[in-house]
């Protein structure tokens, strides 16, 4: 068989440089430290959730190929799942009922952040937050208003960011140590 010389596609590496650029967003330590999210295994997995829910969104109605990275994208986040859900011992039998369990989670938290975020009530978004970040808080702990300011500063940045940078494999979000918190509301 004869293969094309130096033809390369980049997108295998596009994708794993943003999920990895996801990941690494979700990790920082200022989340945990500042915004009171529980250093946990689903604190972070909560996280990363949240962050990929949120550049999918920027996504959505773009072209099939940018749609196409982003599925290419959820598909990383599945593996990886799947891959540190074998690394804590889970039998080959039961990974597909745990993966089913986080593809539910994630589209469900994805639709909460999406019809908050439609809404444009900061209220909704506090309580979408304070549901599946904090374990669902009856009364929003303090970490839930600056985590919903964080989220809408990050889908107006991510909005400023061109396709073809995701294309390159290029992705950024705000530092979340520069997001102040809203008022507290009554």
């Amino acid at each position: 068989m004869k293969l094309p010389p130096f033809r390369r596609d980049p997108r295998p590496d596009s994708i794993a440089s943003l999920y990895g650029m996801i990941v690494a967003q979700a990790r920082l330590p200022c989340f945990y430290r500042d915004y009171a999210v529980p250093d946990t295994v689903n604190g972070r997995f909560e996280l990363i959730v949240l962050h990929l829910a949120l550049f999918l969104r920027r996504l959505k109605g773009e072209s099939e190929k940018i749609r196409a990275l982003g599925q290419g994208i959820f598909d990383r986040f599945c593996g990886d799942m799947d891959d540190n859900l074998r690394e804590i011992g889970i039998g080959d039998l039961a990974i597909p009922k745990e993966m089913r369990r986080i593809g539910d989670a994630f589209y469900g938290r994805a639709q909460a952040y999406e019809a908050a975020l439609a809404s444009m009530d900061e209220r909704a978004l506090i309580a979408a937050v304070a549901r599946n970040i904090f374990d669902n808080a009856s009364t929003p702990p303090a970490g839930a208003g600056a985590l919903a300011a964080y989220v809408q500063a990050a889908v107006n940045h991510l909005t400023l960011q061109a396709d073809e940078a995701f294309i390159r494999g290029e992705l950024s979000f705000p530092d979340p140590a520069g997001i102040a918190a809203p008022a507290a509301i009554s």
